[in-house]
């Protein structure tokens, strides 16, 4: 039994004392402890698959900032790797695929992968679960599949990301077969991580925003309902579909627990998009965290009389930017912990 369960009664629709909160990139640059860890590996991607060194980066936050989960340090590119397209993080410069996805012949290259060839992540995943000794919940996550393909295409970061998006333009049938493969080895991954121990999963659909609606519906919301389904038998799963509102309507319809949101969408309109169904996650700007304290304060109060304390999980509306002071994304969860107290109070004497 889990110490701290908020967010994963949350996660299940559930009433809780309080709003419960967890941040993306909580493990990374952000603590000096992080930085401390990685500066023994080689280089990322050793870091990644080094699973003592991951599981203490996993816990780390819980520790240091009080967040009401950890999530697993890995990357979302290890799907494509273990499908036989390795990839290489470039300092300052971010993923780089030397092979990219380009022909038919490419795309049957590609295996499905069992996720055996993954079992740094949940070695990781063991080590974190014995750290946390039951403390909090663990998250585990993929990426989208588009997202993938739109590196796996692309070869890098991309504004536009039109090397991909043409693909799905004029190869859609083989855009399509990609998907597939990317899709059923993520199912292969997520039920091994929630073997391993992960309490909840969430698809991070980081370039949703490049598609238009109907492209989206057809090439990455098809596919992520695809995996809620199949995990969402097991654990909750939370659809985070970033620059993508117009997608909310069709993530109503998916089998997912939680609908994460950026901060460019008014929690009220999602609300109203979404129903009473589906609990929200989000959705302060990162940005918040570079003002000073009563700053801070004042939004995050906004944030949390606007959402409500129920079927909401705070955090941010995208991850964490490394030069963001430690005190003060502390300040913000400690902020969160107590007002979302005080709106439990004045609700309960009202």
């Amino acid at each position: 039994m889990l110490q701290n369960d908020l967010l994963l009664r949350a996660a299940q629709g559930e009433k809780v004392e309080r709003v419960p909160v967890w941040l993306m990139r909580q493990a990374g640059r952000v603590l000096p402890e992080y930085r401390a860890v990685r500066s023994r590996a080689k280089n990322f991607i050793d870091f990644v698959k080094n699973s003592e060194m991951a599981a203490e980066v996993t816990v780390q936050p819980v520790t240091i900032l009080g967040v009401d989960a950890a999530i697993i340090f890995s990357d979302i590119l290890v799907i494509p790797e273990a499908m036989g397209l390795p990839y290489q993080m470039i300092e300052s410069k971010g993923p780089w695929f030397e092979k990219t996805i380009v022909s038919q012949a490419d795309a049957d290259a590609l295996r499905i992968t069992d996720g055996s060839n993954l079992k740094y992540v949940y070695n990781a995943i063991n080590l974190a679960k014995k750290e946390l000794q039951n403390s909090v919940p663990l998250i585990g996550f993929c990426g989208a599949p588009w997202t993938l393909l739109a590196y796996m295409v692309e070869g890098s970061g991309s504004k536009t990301f039109s090397k991909a998006k043409k693909m799905l333009y004029t190869q859609p049938k083989l855009a399509h077969q990609v998907l597939e493969k990317i899709t059923q080895s993520s199912i292969n991954y997520l039920k091994l991580q929630v073997e391993a121990g992960a309490n909840l999963i969430q698809i991070f659909d980081s370039w949703a925003g490049v598609l238009s609606p109907e492209m989206h519906q057809e090439f990455s919301l098809r596919y992520m309902s695809w995996i809620s389904d199949e995990l969402g038998k097991k654990v909750p799963v939370t659809i985070f579909a970033k620059d993508a509102h117009f997608a909310l309507p069709n993530i109503k319809n998916t089998s997912c627990s939680v609908v994460g949101l950026d901060w460019s969408i008014n929690p009220v309109e999602a609300r109203k998009i979404l129903g009473a169904s589906k609990v929200l996650q989000g959705n302060a700007d990162p940005c918040l965290l570079y003002a000073n304290l009563e700053v801070i304060e004042q939004q995050t109060k906004k944030m949390l009389s606007v959402f409500g304390n129920e079927k909401y999980i705070a955090n941010l509306g995208h991850g964490l930017y490394p030069d963001t002071e430690k005190e003060k994304v502390k300040f913000f969860v400690d902020c969160i912990k107590k007002y979302s107290l005080q709106l439990n109070d004045e609700k309960v004497h009202a």
